[in-house]
C-alpha cells in the first residue's frame, strides 16, 4: 500500500455538494483513493513520520483534478499552420485534411503525450481525446498507450468520418472510412480497453465525428453499439452557423432534432461545443440530461460564437470545459478555459439588448458582473466535468473515498501576488493562470514542483517538433 499525505493546505477548496473550502486541512491518501480529510486541529505529528511521502501544502491552494471533456490531442502537430490561422471552422478544416492524412501511429503518440503533458502541468488529471482520422496504420491503440504512459486518467473517444466529398461531406475521400469497418473496430476497443470499474484509468466512447462527416445510418448504428457495450457517445454539434446550415440543408431539421431523431440525446451522450443551440435545443438537453462539452477557446478562435453559459446552466443542461484541438485552440491549459469561460461568460451578460424595466432602460452591463463566478468556473472544470463524462461518483471532488485525482498551485508567485491573500481560490481563476505545482492522479505524482515527472520531456519535445515539421512539408499547399 502507498500512502501519501497533502499537509496543512493553505486552502483546500473541496468542490462537494456545500461547496467547503479549508484552511491549513490535510489530505491522507491511500492507493489511489482520497481516505481522510484531516481537519486543522487534528494533531499530524505522527501521521507525517508513518507516511510514504509528504507534500508540504502551507502555500498550496489545493483543488480536485481538473477533467477535460474535448480534445483532439494529434493537432498540437498543426498548431499555429499558416494558411488557416484566420479561418472559420469549415474551411480551417479544410486547409487540414490534407496535412492529417499524413499522420502515423508515433505521431499519435508524441503527439499524444505532449499534449497530455500540457493538460497535467494545467491540473488536468482526466481528458477525454477525440481521435477521428486513421490513415498509415494509426489506431486509437496508440493514444490509450500514451496515456498509460505518462500517467493521465483518459476517456478514449472513438472517432469516425464515412461521407466524403463525393458523398456531400466536407473531408476529402481520402480521409473515410467505410462504416461496417468502423464499427467492428469501435466494438474491439471497448472490447480491449475500456474498463468500467471504479477508478479505472481508461474509458472508450463511441464517437463519430460530426453531421458533414458521418451518415444518419453510422450514427443510429454507433448509438446501438454502445449502448450494448454501457458506453458513452460523442459528437460534434451546432458548432457555427455554417455547421447549423448543413444540417438544415442536408437533413431539413435542427441540430437538435438531428440529435433527437437518431437517438443521441440521454445521459449517457455529450457533444462538443452546442454554441448555436436553439431554445427548443436547450431543453431538450436539458430534460434529458445529454451533455455538452463547452470550448471557450476553440470558439473564439474559429470566430465560431458564444455558448449561452448561464442560460443552459440554468435550464439544467450538463456542462464540462474542453480545450479542444491544439490547432483551434493553440493551447491545453485547463484552467485558462476555465478562466476564459468565467470572462467570456460575463461579455455575453454585457451583450444583451437594452430592455425597460420599471419605466427605465437596463443594459447588459447594469445587471452586474455574477454572471459566472471563479467558482462557478471552478466547479465546471471539475464536478461538470465528472458529470458529463459519467464520474460524478468517482471524480471531480475532493471527498473521502473518492479517486486521488488533485491539483496543487501555488500561492506566492508573481501572478498571484496581492490576490491569493485576499482569496486563494477566487484569484486562482481571476488572475493569470499558472501551472500545477503539483499534479496527482489515481494517487501517483505526475506533476511534481511544476515539472512533468513521468517522461522525459526534453527528447518528446524535440521528436514531437521534428515530426510536426515532417507532416507539415508533406503538404506544401497550406504555405500560403
Amino acid at each position: 500500500m502507498t500512502t501519501l499525505l497533502i499537509h496543512r493546505a493553505r486552502c483546500i477548496a473541496t468542490q462537494d455538494d456545500a461547496n467547503t473550502e479549508l484552511n491549513d486541512a490535510s489530505l491522507l491518501i491511500r492507493d489511489g483513493r482520497i481516505e481522510r480529510i484531516i481537519p486543522a486541529t487534528e494533531n499530524t505529528d505522527e501521521l507525517v513520520k508513518q507516511v510514504d511521502e509528504v507534500i508540504d501544502a502551507r502555500r498550496h491552494v489545493v483543488v480536485p483534478g481538473l477533467i477535460n471533456t474535448h480534445h483532439h490531442m494529434v493537432q498540437s502537430l498543426t498548431r499555429a499552420i499558416p494558411g488557416v490561422q484566420n479561418a472559420e471552422l469549415f474551411s480551417w478544416l479544410q486547409g487540414l485534411y490534407p496535412i492529417w492524412v499524413g499522420l502515423t501511429p508515433e505521431m499519435v503518440r508524441v503527439s499524444g503525450q505532449v499534449a497530455m503533458a500540457e493538460l497535467l502541468l494545467s491540473g488536468c488529471t482526466t481528458s477525454s481525446d477525440h481521435l477521428y482520422i486513421y490513415p498509415n496504420g494509426v489506431r486509437l491503440d496508440d493514444s490509450i498507450e500514451a496515456a498509460h504512459a505518462i500517467g493521465m486518467r483518459f476517456t478514449a473517444t472513438r472517432g469516425s468520418m464515412s461521407v466524403g466529398e463525393s458523398q456531400g461531406g466536407l473531408p476529402p475521400d481520402s480521409v473515410v472510412e467505410k462504416e461496417p469497418a468502423i464499427l467492428k473496430e469501435t466494438q474491439r476497443l471497448i472490447e480491449t480497453w475500456h474498463d468500467a470499474r471504479f477508478g479505472s484509468m481508461t474509458h472508450v466512447a463511441v464517437a463519430p465525428c460530426s453531421p458533414f462527416s458521418v451518415s444518419q445510418d453510422l450514427m443510429r448504428e454507433s448509438a446501438k453499439l454502445a449502448r450494448a457495450h454501457g458506453v458513452r457517445l460523442h459528437t460534434h454539434l451546432a458548432e457555427n452557423d455554417h455547421d447549423v446550415a448543413y444540417t438544415q440543408e442536408k437533413f431539413n431539421c435542427t441540430p437538435a432534432q438531428y440529435a433527437e431523431d437518431l437517438g443521441w440525446v440521454g445521459h449517457d451522450v455529450w457533444h462538443a461545443h452546442g454554441v448555436k443551440l436553439d431554445d427548443e435545443g436547450t431543453y431538450l438537453f436539458a430534460r434529458t440530461r445529454t451533455g455538452i462539452a463547452h470550448c471557450p477557446c476553440s470558439n473564439m478562435r474559429l470566430a465560431s460564437g458564444i455558448l449561452p453559459l448561464r442560460k443552459m446552466l440554468d435550464a439544467g443542461v450538463p456542462i464540462g470545459l474542453g480545450v479542444d484541438g491544439s490547432a483551434s485552440n493553440d493551447a491545453a491549459h485547463l484552467l485558462n478555459e476555465a478562466r476564459q469561460a468565467m470572462l467570456l461568460a460575463r461579455v455575453s451578460r454585457a451583450m444583451a439588448p437594452p430592455r425597460v424595466v420599471d419605466g427605465r432602460t437596463v443594459f447588459g452591463c447594469d445587471l452586474g458582473p455574477a454572471e459566472m463566478t471563479p467558482r462557478d468556473a471552478l466547479r465546471l472544470a471539475t464536478r461538470g466535468g465528472a458529470e458529463v463524462l459519467g464520474r460524478a461518483h468517482e471524480l471531480g471532488q475532493i471527498k473521502e473515498g473518492y479517486c486521488a485525482d488533485i491539483a496543487l498551485f501555488r500561492t506566492d508567485t508573481l501572478s498571484m501576488a496581492g490576490g491569493a491573500v485576499h482569496d486563494p481560490v477566487g484569484a486562482l481563476l481571476l488572475c493569470a493562470s499558472d501551472n500545477a505545482d503539483y499534479t496527482i492522479v489515481n494517487g501517483r505524482v505526475v506533476v511534481r514542483q511544476g515539472k512533468i515527472a513521468t517522461v522525459d520531456m526534453g527528447p518528446l519535445i524535440e521528436r514531437h517538433n521534428q515530426l510536426a515539421l515532417q507532416l507539415a512539408l508533406r503538404q506544401p499547399s497550406t504555405q500560403h
